[in-house]
């Protein structure tokens, strides 16, 4: 069995006095990605920089606050990595992965965006250096026999599924035609599989994201946007893929949930 699990935190340091860090000891995850982690080393509380019984990685931002992904494994890595090699984007906190025995493991927090901004233009450009990157890092990692997972924040609804107001976003960043054309590439030529969609095709939902203003929890009204996208030979193991919705609005620690997936699969299968 190998179980993995991502979640965007929305400030690490605010969902740890709100109940990240119980969650986080009680995961049965073999590795946990972290997005919008949002603070320097030296500001989160030590338990989560170096958790005991794991390996920590973390891409920090240069800009004080902003965005941060992390990486915990109960596994040495054999490897990490901060960044996917493009200069913009290599100390903007949005990448790192690591190499595991049989596997290499990602967290991702992709630009969110706003149309007719320069955080659209910002978060085009990602795509346009991320998509090749997949590529390259899955065909390297079968060269050298490891299956691939990313997993994290995409701010990017796939399909009409994927958001309850759909009609409504259609204008808007995470929706848009072409930032769903990409995720179509995501799961086709880049050769990554949805697990989530591999296990329930027809949703809609679950979703991953609720807004905190109005009712928006309360009433599901939501976006799937934290994804689990795995190389076709670990996503075909893949036997349960969970969204951990809080019970109620007042026990949320993030406006995200966490995703788990596990996988029947094992390095030496």
């Amino acid at each position: 069995m190998f179980t993995v699990s991502t979640v965007n935190v929305n400030g690490i340091r605010a969902a740890a006095k709100k109940g990240f860090t119980e969650w986080f000891g009680q995961t049965p995850a073999d590795v946990v990605a972290c997005q919008e982690v949002r603070a320097d080393l030296d500001a989160i509380p030590k338990a989560l920089v170096e958790p005991d019984g794991w390996h920590a990685a973390h891409a920090v931002s240069e800009v004080k606050g902003r965005n941060g992904a992390t990486l915990y494994s109960r596994s040495e890595p054999e490897a990490t990595r901060i960044g996917f090699g493009e200069a913009e984007f290599e100390a903007s906190g949005r990448y790192v992965e690591m190499e595991l025995p049989g596997v290499v493991v990602a967290s991702l927090y992709l630009p969110s965006g706003e149309v007719g901004t320069p955080r659209q233009d910002e978060k085009e450009r990602f795509l346009d250096a991320f998509l090749p990157y997949l590529v390259e890092l899955r065909e390297k990692a079968a060269a050298d026999g490891r299956e691939v997972v990313v997993m994290g924040d995409w701010n990017i609804a796939h399909a009409e599924i994927d958001l309850k107001n759909w009609k409504g976003n259609k204008k808007n960043s995470g929706f848009l035609p072409e930032e769903r054309e990409w995720m179509s590439r995501v799961f086709g030529e880049a050769g990554y599989v949805d697990v989530q969609r591999s296990l329930d095709p027809e949703g809609p939902g679950p979703y991953t994201w609720w807004s905190y203003r109005g009712k928006a929890f309360d009433n599901d009204s939501g976006w799937r946007i934290d994804y689990i996208a795995a190389t076709p030979g670990l996503a075909e193991t893949c036997s349960s893929v969970v969204v951990e919705r809080a019970p109620s609005y007042d026990q949320r620690w993030s406006d995200h949930a966490p995703v788990t997936a596990t996988f029947d699969w094992a390095p030496d299968s």
